[in-house]
């Protein structure tokens, strides 16, 4: 089917091409997500035991910090494969039927962006969950009836950024739920010495990988973009071989700063600042005055403004900290201290 992919926990061969995601295979790889991974590793154990799949579990949190990458990990650990689709690309309940029916005693089915599942689907997935049987309706009317198809035992991993807008009932049903949180400095530069070890990248010393950490926003994904892009940056204008300079040379062409705001980011701050004077100013006000899209702003950029404390939601509108003002070398005025003190919108 176009809407998924089976996958293989087993690594790829040595004589593949050198071009694969930068993911772990194992816990005893993972880095960060200490409670988690604690959690996973009794479940995975008492599972073994038991000789059943491990329990269905809903991961939930911001994009990029290893959702689909701990699929694959509970996967190499339980020995089994892993179903990957998304909750747009099941339109209707016969595509989940299709899935359910082609996995294997202790399998994994991973539905990404699970909280866009259509009702319809919804309604298949609860029997499947607690009972292992899908139960599908034929004609309609009076001559409608129901057949009841049977799958083997599997293991459902929901992933979703939005867990609010999951419907209770779907909820209830995973066995372990855990919300993943931003990473440390630290551990994105553990992430990052193991990244640059696969990448064969000459010169990763301390330094230069933290100089990467620090502008990474928490985020593994973007800690390993920025890592490729300094390596191209080093083969292209150097020998290769990587430096704080030429890390801080390389990401200045990107557009990322010492903290790791882009050019998005400083657009939206410069606008609050400049153009309103710090605040109050509504969300849609600065998106019209940007010619940006108002989701764009409060999924991409809010976040992260909001993390650092850079931004300030108040029940007026958005406000600048007096941390931005500075950072963006702007005055810090009273009305902006005032506004910032009114409740969260």
């Amino acid at each position: 089917m176009a809407t998924e992919r089976v996958l293989s926990s087993q690594s790829i061969p040595a004589d593949e091409p050198q071009n694969w995601a930068l993911r772990p295979t194992t816990i005893a790889e993972y880095v960060g997500q200490t409670d988690l991974l604690e959690r996973l590793s009794i479940a995975i154990r008492a599972a073994k035991q038991r000789g059943e799949p491990l329990e269905h579990v809903l991961l939930h949190g911001p994009p990029g910090l290893g959702k689909t990458t701990l699929a694959h990990v509970l996967a190499q650990e339980m020995g089994t494969r892993v179903v990957l689709t998304s909750g747009p690309a099941l339109t209707k309940g016969t595509d989940l039927v299709a899935s359910l029916t082609r996995l294997q005693q202790g399998d994994i089915l991973f539905i990404d962006e699970i909280h866009r599942l259509p009702v319809a689907v919804e309604e298949f997935i609860y029997p499947a969950m607690e009972d292992f049987r899908i139960d599908v309706t034929l004609d309609a009317g009076l001559s409608a009836r129901t057949v009841q198809v049977r799958c083997k035992p599997f293991t459902l991993i929901g992933a979703t950024t939005r867990a609010g807008l999951l419907s209770a009932p779907l909820r209830s049903r995973f066995g372990l739920a855990h919300h993943l949180k931003f990473y440390s400095t630290d551990e994105l530069l553990a992430i990052l010495r193991r990244s640059a070890a696969m990448l064969d990248i000459p010169g990763a010393d301390a330094a230069s990988l933290a100089a990467i950490a620090v502008r990474s926003r928490g985020t593994p994904r973007i800690a390993n973009r920025l890592l490729r892009r300094v390596r191209d940056f080093a083969a292209v204008r150097a020998d290769g071989r990587l430096s704080t300079m030429l890390v801080h040379d390389a990401l200045k062409l990107e557009g990322v700063d010492d903290l790791g705001l882009d050019d998005l980011d400083r657009a939206y701050l410069r606008c609050l600042g400049t153009t309103y004077h710090g605040g109050p100013a509504g969300l849609e006000a600065l998106a019209a005055t940007m010619n940006e899209d108002p989701g764009t702003l409060e999924d991409v950029v809010e976040p992260y403004v909001l993390q650092i404390g850079f931004l300030a939601r108040t029940r007026k509108g958005r406000t600048l900290t007096r941390a931005a003002c500075a950072h963006l070398g702007l005055a810090y005025t009273q009305a902006d201290s005032d506004a910032a003190s009114g409740l969260f919108a």
